[in-house]
């Protein structure tokens, strides 16, 4: 099981590093199914881990010129907001419902990322202040319900609403998902104890991932990375559209 974690941990770290998303999406299952917690535990661990390697990866990103510490800011005070006072919501909303739901924005977000160029993207003008704040507010309630930090949808609303480039939003997408975590996980710590001895070892772990994706993403063209993460993206969605679709007509 040592060996399993360790495995996952960097799987995790790497995709945070490398898309600057999916980590939550990865996290959340492979505690219920392969480590074994129940769903409400593993949402609280898996904003304590993804947190954790989000942060690691954005100062890897840091270093390397790819990260908008402003827009950051902006965007994640807002999602902070969202995330600590959605947190509660997810207990009184059924759960596949909402995971049919967020599945099917997932791959319109998807879609749009494939059919819009990068160049294209990258040239999307600065939106007002309230556009930045009302896009990290919405990411930040999706964070509190799921339990996810929400990059599969953060660095697709940067690129297309903010107008960063790829690579940047991937590295700034880190430190909105580190707040928005942070503020999930203090809306969930008076539910189910934190495995502080899981957490460890997946953070760890994750801590070779992100360093070997924050390495790549800034090696890969952008366009290249763009549609990357959109199949990610799609390929995340129609798992669990699967999935949940199965858990509601059984």
């Amino acid at each position: 099981m040592l060996a399993l974690e360790i495995v996952l941990g960097f799987a995790i770290g790497l995709s945070l590093g490398l898309l600057g998303g999916g980590g939550s999406i990865l996290t959340v299952p492979v505690l219920v199914y392969l480590v074994g917690q129940t769903p409400q535990a593993a949402v609280t661990t898996s904003l304590a881990i993804v947190g954790a390697n989000s942060l690691m990866g954005a100062s890897f990103h840091r270093v390397q010129g790819t990260l908008d510490w402003r827009v950051a800011a902006l965007f994640g005070s807002a999602g902070m907001l969202g995330a600590y006072f959605a947190s509660n919501i997810s207990s009184q909303l059924s759960p596949d419902v909402l995971m049919i739901g967020f599945s099917i924005l997932m791959l319109f977000v998807g879609a749009v990322m494939l059919t819009r160029p990068g160049s294209q993207m990258g040239l999307v003008s600065e939106k007002p202040l309230w556009v930045v704040f009302a896009s990290g507010g919405l990411v930040g309630i999706l964070t509190g319900i799921l339990g996810v930090g929400g990059g599969f949808l953060i660095v697709p609303a940067l690129v297309m609403l903010v107008g960063l480039p790829m690579q940047v939003a991937v590295g700034t997408s880190l430190i909105v998902i580190v707040m928005n975590s942070a503020a999930g996980l203090l809306g969930h710590l008076g539910g189910e104890s934190i495995n502080l001895l899981l957490i460890m070892i997946f953070t760890l772990a994750g801590l070779a991932g992100t360093f070997t994706g924050a390495w790549l993403s800034k090696r890969l063209p952008a366009q290249k990375l763009q549609r990357a993460f959109a199949w990610f993206v799609i390929l995340l969605a129609l798992v669990l559209l699967a999935d949940n679709f199965i858990k509601l007509y059984r």
